[in-house]
């Protein structure tokens, strides 16, 4: 049992608590294969319903990216896969959750068929490299705002704000938020804004400090009592959460404010204000919100688009 389910982290589920799947609002919707109560889960990915039709008066004029988009047809994009119900990569290859939809809606506002779209599976700590070398023409995967990370790209949005927060054992009751974590081994992905955090503030000790490309790998180590905590967004925590809820849960005292944007080229200013106002469309016509229901919305926890913020 304790194989399958360290299989099931490694190879993330889309989950039923979050997944792209229509149900009842603000209600776990079941999955095939198992129950939004505690089940096994699908290896599934599913679809929030949401359609994304190619642009096809779509122009920005001094865009080198979208020129180069443009005369490629097709246009290559960041993601992580093993996020559930936000950048997921099922058994059948196929991908599903909050951000790849955000990509995807992305892609046919630039006039690209969502089907076109070529996915490249970015580890945190490459994103910026990625960017700068046009290895791909945006990123999108719980990538939050920084000024730091403005020196190197520049970015549209935010699209979603999550807050850091904590991923522990289900028996756990020594770690009840970021203060209780003196003596704990914490793991987080390489690179990461909550790594640093956690390092910045010292929340632990620096021995205490877990690295791994995959926050998928950190749940792994948890479940094998290997380090005591995994910390990153609480959007993502949720999901890995709901792979296994009887031995995982998620603390619930957020301690910052991740702003998710979508990377894109420093100097691009021309493509930074289209995506910007595409997102922005996105808020208003309701889009953004059909795709937040049939994903995170699913989990439970209500969401609304947040404020742009242009610079």
């Amino acid at each position: 049992m304790r194989m399958k389910r360290v299989a099931a982290v490694a190879m993330m589920a889309s989950l039923a608590l979050s997944a792209a799947a229509c149900g009842k609002e603000g209600e776990p919707t079941p999955s095939a294969g198992g129950s939004a109560s505690g089940g096994a889960q699908s290896d599934t990915c599913k679809s929030s319903g949401a359609t994304f039709t190619p642009k096809t008066d779509a122009a920005i004029a001094g865009s080198p990216a979208f020129e180069k988009i443009k005369t490629a047809g097709k246009v290559s994009v960041g993601v992580k896969f093993d996020q559930p119900n936000l950048g997921y990569k099922d058994a059948q290859g196929k991908r599903c959750g909050f951000d790849i939809e955000i990509a995807q809606y992305v892609a046919s506002t630039l006039g690209i068929d969502p089907a076109k779209i070529e996915y490249k599976e970015i580890a945190s700590a490459n994103r910026e490299t990625a960017i700068k070398g046009g290895e791909v023409d945006y990123y999108v995967g719980t990538y939050s705002i920084t000024d730091k990370r403005k020196n190197d790209i520049s970015f549209a949005g935010p699209y979603f704000v999550a807050g850091q927060d904590l991923l522990v054992r289900k028996d756990e009751t020594s770690i009840t938020g970021k203060d209780t974590l003196k003596g704990k081994k914490v793991c987080s992905a390489t690179g990461s804004t909550p790594i640093q955090r956690v390092r910045d503030e010292g929340l632990t000790e620096p021995n205490n400090i877990v690295e791994f490309k995959t926050y998928s790998e950190c749940v792994s180590q948890l479940l094998d009592k290997k380090v005591d905590a995994v910390t990153t967004d609480d959007a993502i925590l949720k999901g890995y959460a709901a792979q296994s809820p009887s031995e995982l849960k998620v603390v619930g005292k957020p301690f910052s404010t991740e702003k998710y944007g979508i990377g894109l080229p420093k100097d691009d200013k021309a493509l930074r204000d289209y995506v910007n106002n595409q997102i922005e469309a996105s808020f208003t016509s309701g889009t953004w919100q059909k795709i937040y229901d049939g994903t995170l919305g699913l989990s439970g926890s209500a969401g609304a688009p947040p404020t742009l913020e242009r610079y």
